[in-house]
């Protein structure tokens, strides 16, 4: 009678102290997951809030890089806080990991081979974060291995594995950071506008050059305008020839992601401003066609 109710006194005895532990463990980790979340939310808003503070049209470069190290530094502590909950939870098992190291050499050395790719994954994180190729809110181009296309959009999420960004259609790509071979990053320091305006052959390039000079005056009059440009835009003169136009370019540096805005906004006074000087481009000329510089 004896012998049959000692398993049961014996879980009680476990259920009172090694279970009721697992359960503080497991309830312990749950709260700092949601702790650091919290904590993450926090200091995004803080730092957002500065960034509004200083400059209302663009984050600065420290801001975009504390938003990424408060992603991996959460990302990083969660890895830590799960790692040491699972070890716990093993021990208050009654599983020896001593007995678990030879087990474990083993499913190591043979998950290394797929594991191969999530550890490039980490380290070409730490490279990324370590030297501030990108942060949260640049618009990058960045080519991944095996894909003809390179990724273009704004970047949202970046973590130790992997960077996620959102296309100009609204698309999430998320792309392995192991797998990134280059990144063009149009939103770093400043940027460049470049817009090249087609111009009949007919038209005097001087008359031509004249008007998107004053185009350029006019822009950078502009307060709206002007608080996204660095300096006044230039003519840098005539681009391409064809055989019934040639092409002028424009340039003008602005803060970094505001050259789209700005090169559509200079699209439409040197559209005004050919109207009202009599100069027809031809509707087959693609006057809106963006350069390598450009969003598409």
């Amino acid at each position: 009678m004896t012998g049959a109710i000692a398993p049961l006194d014996d879980f009680s005895v476990w259920a009172r102290s090694n279970l009721l532990v697992i359960i503080l463990l497991v309830l312990g980790a749950l709260l700092l997951t949601r702790l650091a979340d919290w904590a993450r939310g926090r200091i995004m808003t803080r730092i957002d809030a500065r960034s509004a503070e200083s400059d209302a049209l663009v984050r600065s470069e420290a801001a975009k890089h504390r938003h990424v190290v408060a992603q991996v530094a959460t990302w990083g502590a969660l890895a830590i806080v799960y790692t040491v909950t699972a070890v716990l939870v093993v021990q208050n098992l009654g599983i020896p990991t001593a007995g678990l190291v030879a087990p474990a050499a083993l499913i190591s050395a043979g998950l290394g081979f797929g594991l191969q790719r999530f550890v490039q994954d980490i380290g070409a994180g730490f490279f990324i974060t370590g030297e501030r190729q990108y942060g949260f809110g640049d618009v990058v181009k960045i080519n991944v291995t095996g894909v003809s296309e390179p990724a273009f959009g704004t970047v949202e999420e970046v973590t130790l594995r992997v960077t996620r960004i959102r296309s100009v259609s609204g698309e999430v790509i998320i792309m392995p950071n192991g797998q990134i071979t280059q990144v063009t990053n149009l939103s770093r320091d400043w940027a460049r506008a470049v817009i090249d305006i087609p111009v009949p052959a007919a038209v005097d390039v001087g008359h031509a050059t004249y008007v998107l000079e004053q185009v350029g005056k006019e822009a950078y009059s502009d307060e709206r305008l002007r608080k996204m440009m660095l300096d006044q835009p230039s003519v840098m003169g005539v681009e391409r020839m064809d055989v019934d136009t040639f092409s002028l370019r424009m340039v003008a540096r602005t803060l970094p992601g505001m050259q789209f805005d700005v090169g559509r906004e200079i699209r439409a006074l040197v559209a005004a401003a050919f109207r009202s000087e009599g100069i027809i481009v031809s509707a087959e000329v693609d006057a809106g066609r963006p350069t390598s510089d450009e969003a598409p």
